[in-house]
């Protein structure tokens, strides 16, 4: 069982930057392939990006290309989006979840997730 915290969600401008936390209980997190996914209101979940157990493998959507980039430090069991260049279409609930295998873009991959936290992007 791996518990997730999201943390680092708010209100900033366009054009601004955040940095999202996903800490995670469970000696075993190292182990686990890791990705960010977001829902803004009446849209689908949709895949932004995703890293190897070992961070040395990482995937991004294409809208999160070039502005955000997912990190990871397995000692404090916490994977990291930074993301950057913000824009109104960002808006939604950011989510982490992990894989035991793969961990691509499909949700349906992920084991366990987060409750999320709300990233909003203003105009």
């Amino acid at each position: 069982q791996v518990q997730l915290v999201e943390s680092g969600g708010g209100l900033v401008q366009a054009g601004g930057s955040l940095r999202l936390s996903c800490a995670a209980s469970g000696r075993t997190f190292s182990s686990y392939h890791t990705g960010w996914f977001r829902q803004a209101p009446g849209k689908e979940r949709e895949f932004v990006a995703r890293i190897s157990p070992s961070g040395g493998s990482r995937n991004y959507a294409d809208s999160a290309k070039g502005r955000f980039t997912i990190s990871r430090d397995n000692a404090k069991n916490t994977v990291y989006l930074q993301m950057n260049s913000l824009k109104p279409e960002d808006t939604a609930v950011y989510s982490c979840a992990v894989a035991s295998y793969g961990g691509s873009s499909d949700p349906n991959d992920y084991n366990y997730w987060g409750q999320g936290t709300q990233v909003t992007v203003s105009s």
